[in-house]
């Protein structure tokens, strides 16, 4: 039971709790922004429904009045064009409206430890080339 209780409160376990329930509410707000901006914007171009797209490999193909298949293959290759436009719809609306911007924003919102880090870096970096020129010199 100690152990159970130490995994618990580990705070790595509580880290992740709190991020899929933020996923979870971010997945929301992206799905309705694509539902509602970008889908309309692609479906301008063409059609709004791909999933009904398909065809028939084999047959003669016949559906019957509940849309059923009775006879030959058919190839729903729609739904799938469907789903990968959406996948790349929505990962592009996270990168351009999520990922770029707070990118943007941590850049200019670098902590005082990490300005010193990146100036002893630097500074490292410069008394290494100035060793390497000494070494040179002899």
């Amino acid at each position: 039971m100690k152990g159970f209780k130490e995994f618990l409160l580990r705070g790595n376990v509580i880290d992740l709790a709190v991020a899929v329930v933020i996923g979870a509410a971010f997945t929301k707000v992206i799905n309705a922004f694509v539902d509602g901006v970008i889908s309309p914007l692609v479906g301008v171009f063409g059609t709004k429904d791909l999933a009904s797209y398909s065809s028939c490999l084999k047959g003669p193909c016949e559906v019957d009045a509940d849309g059923k298949v009775t006879s030959g293959i058919f190839i729903l290759w729609g739904s799938v064009l469907s789903a990968v436009l959406t996948f790349v719809i929505t990962a592009a609306v996270v990168y351009f409206v999520l990922i770029v911007p707070m990118k943007h924003l941590m850049a200019k919102r670098k902590s005082p430890v990490e300005e010193a880090a990146e100036a002893e870096a630097k500074e490292v970096e410069l008394l290494t080339e100035i060793r390497d020129a000494l070494v040179r010199q002899r």
